[in-house]
């Protein structure tokens, strides 16, 4: 049993599917003008785990997963007219760069990936719809505000141009996913303040197009459509009237997804729109708000350059729960390399024969608890059930291309010792290593009989010291080096474990 957070609602509540057999999520996309940053990985990296928990739940053929590219915008007007170069080679390169960099962090590629520009027509129709219903108007230069909407005004689409309105005040329910008053919002707007609504918090469905700007005919002249009348039409289109989840980051609540709702609700009235609403919270970097003014700004493909893992920029992100505020540190790159490195030489000697762990996949299903679950895996790696580890991995978005070469060590085996050491081995430093396991598994059997860890336990504070970690491996004493040892490390480590005997 699945349960989730509704923002609608404000609580958390168990998820049941409009139809089983096609689950349906939709989450919004990037606007694709520049490289995508952390900030903008973080909802991609939650709800890739959702669709992947809920095609583990109702089946991978059973769950439909709409995310899609906003690619006319204002934004990429802006970055044409800066570099001089054609809008659909901006946009296309976007679109490549986004995907390489989501596939590094181990996200599925969604059902369908629509742009905006795909679906004008259907946005088209339902801003005449709206505009039939008396839910938006086109404007009338010189019109006096606070006019009831009109359901047409006559003009030459051939030689004018107008822009359309939604007008909010025809939505009573206005305001319900973000619980804002009507005197607390402002317009939904993204850009180009118009001077011609009837009121300040109606927002553009249609805005005229000049110029190098790009455009399309429309009964109200050559022009684009708003931001948020894309979402609505594709969704409509793709997922049908009613399904299941919407998600995205908690910066789209409010206007982005409010306005969504609206459109959505007077053209479709008959239909729920979406049921469940998901918002990620915001990202933050070594506790500050990333800015490039701060310095602290930073890509995804940034952190791939210094040879940041993807799997580790995402097991970073999933580290926080999704509704509370992520803090980007060094210390959490650091642990969970160590923490990857460590399950991956685990998983590597396990069959992938076995299913994700219970307990990880009952945590998910908690509101997606995936610092729960991974908390679960922790156990799973002290207790060594590999292969369970293995599949548990999996359904979190990790091993989608197998064990990853960054994660794969050197290692020397002796006769029943497991040495991992984070580079090549010479074979002396290797023999030597092996005589140390030798010593240390004789003396943990004598502290067993005996019941005297004293010594045991001295010598793996040292070892501690020197970033090494024993323990016990199916194939015996296991010794796991985090850090290379000088000459002066290794030898100490020799006279500490013959002392010893």
């Amino acid at each position: 049993m699945i349960k989730l957070h509704n923002t609608k609602t404000r609580r958390k509540e168990t998820f049941v599917p409009i139809d089983a057999e096609n689950v349906r999520m939709y989450v919004c996309g990037p606007t694709v003008y520049d490289r995508a940053h952390l900030g903008n990985a973080r909802p991609v990296v939650v709800f890739d785990t959702l669709f992947r928990l809920l095609r583990h739940v109702y089946g991978e053929d059973h769950v439909t997963y709409v995310r899609n590219f906003t690619d006319v915008d204002d934004k990429i007007n802006a970055k044409a007219a800066e570099t001089g170069r054609d809008i659909r080679d901006i946009t296309d390169e976007t679109i490549k760069w986004y995907r390489e960099d989501m596939d590094a962090l181990g996200a599925l590629p969604p059902s369908f990936e629509p742009r905006a520009t795909e679906y004008i027509a259907p946005m088209v129709a339902m801003i005449q719809t709206l505009i039939d219903k008396g839910n938006a108007y086109v404007e009338e230069v010189g019109s006096q505000h606070n006019q009831p909407p009109e359901r047409y005004v006559i003009f030459d689409p051939k030689t004018d141009s107008r822009h359309v309105f939604f007008a909010v005040e025809s939505f009573k329910k206005y305001g319900e996913l973000s619980g804002r008053t009507l005197s607390d919002m402002i317009s939904g707007e993204r850009s180009e303040k118009a001077t011609n609504k009837r009121n300040p918090m109606d927002f553009v469905l249609w805005k005229p197009s000049s110029g190098k700007q790009p455009g399309w005919e429309s009964p109200w002249g050559y022009g684009r459509p708003g931001w948020h009348i894309e979402c609505s039409a594709m969704a409509l289109d793709l997922l049908g009237e009613s399904f299941d989840i919407h998600g995205g980051g908690l910066d789209l609540q409010f206007p982005h997804h409010e306005n969504e709702i609206a459109q959505s609700a007077c053209a479709v009235p008959h239909g729920d729109f979406a049921r469940v609403w998901m918002h990620n919270e915001m990202l933050q970097v070594e506790g500050k708000k990333m800015s490039k003014s701060l310095g602290n700004f930073f890509t995804v493909h940034d952190l791939l350059e210094q040879e940041i893992p993807g799997e580790v920029i995402r097991f970073v992100l999933l580290s926080t729960h999704y509704r509370s505020p992520m803090d980007w540190t060094e210390k959490k790159v650091r642990e969970a390399e160590a923490t990857l490195r460590k399950w991956y030489q685990l998983a590597e000697m396990a069959l992938d024969n076995a299913q994700p762990y219970s307990a990880v996949v009952a945590a998910l299903s908690d509101d997606l608890n995936t610092s729960k679950a991974i908390a679960e895996m922790h156990q799973l790696a002290i207790a060594e059930d590999m292969s369970t580890l293995r599949a548990s991995l999996g359904l979190m978005g990790f091993l989608e291309s197998g064990i990853p070469e960054w994660a794969i060590q050197h290692e020397e085996e002796g006769s029943g010792y497991h040495i991992i050491y984070p580079q090549a081995i010479s074979t002396e430093v290797g023999n030597t290593l092996v005589e140390v396991a030798k010593i240390i598994e004789r003396e943990y059997i004598l502290a067993k009989q005996s019941k005297d860890f004293a010594k045991i336990d001295i010598f793996k504070e040292f070892a501690g010291s020197k970033n090494i970690s024993i323990g016990m491996s199916p194939l015996g004493i296991k010794l796991e080096f985090t850090k290379a040892l000088n000459a002066d490390d290794l030898r100490a480590m020799v006279i500490a474990a013959e002392a010893l005997k």
